[in-house]
């Protein structure tokens, strides 16, 4: 009995256009990919998805920027480049329109609860994470009322989010020598999970 599984590690927005080109080769991998939207071919019970990561070689570990809630003046933040139709919309929605909505990569994320807006999207590590306990997620249609929807969250609620993403956190970070239930730990665990494709021998 020989096993055919295989990982192919992407990091790219069009990975998926990339793999579905051989299919025949494609069907023996598990892919590791940043784009996760199911309607765009991923496949949760083979691939993976991964975090985005920015880290560069000098920078590899968590930083240690966080502050208190109290002392943030900014409700929301979001960065990146335009790319894509949600970050379309989202920029046009938000982008330099409300004080309290920024989208400045300069502001720190250590500590911030995620808000996550996709309707499609297999979020990274979801085999042992549960999202909801750590970040808000919301359908394509509510981005004209993310403040509204920011707004009404009672205080002890985010606290208590804002404790379980720093819980969490550890498995967001790229360690060199990796680390125990760093991402890299992650990722090698997620496919781990994954059925193995086992194909007999004629």
């Amino acid at each position: 009995m020989a096993s055919t599984t295989s990982c192919f590690l992407v990091m790219i927005g069009w990975a998926p256009d990339v793999s579905s080109l051989k299919p025949d080769l494609y069907k023996h991998f598990s892919r590791a990919l940043c784009n996760t939207n199911t309607s765009e071919r991923f496949q949760p019970i083979r691939d993976i998805s991964i975090p985005e990561s920015n880290n560069t070689p000098s920078k590899l570990g968590p930083p240690h920027l966080d502050q208190p809630h109290n002392k943030r003046p900014i409700l929301a933040f979001f960065a990146g480049s335009a790319h894509g139709y949600v970050r379309s919309v989202l920029f046009n929605y938000w982008k330099e329109k409300d004080a309290e909505i920024q989208s400045e990569n300069r502001v720190s994320v250590v500590g911030c609860v995620p808000m996550i807006i996709g309707d499609h999207y297999s979020l990274p590590f979801s085999d042992v994470l549960d999202w909801s306990k750590f970040s808000l997620i919301i359908t394509f249609d509510k981005i004209p009322k993310i403040k509204k929807i920011l707004k009404v969250i009672l205080t002890k609620t985010y606290l208590r989010m804002q404790k379980r993403v720093k819980q969490v956190q550890r498995h967001f970070v790229i360690n060199r020598p990796a680390k125990p239930y760093d991402m890299l730990h992650m990722i090698l665990h997620s496919l781990w999970l994954r059925p193995i494709n086992v194909r007999l021998p004629s």
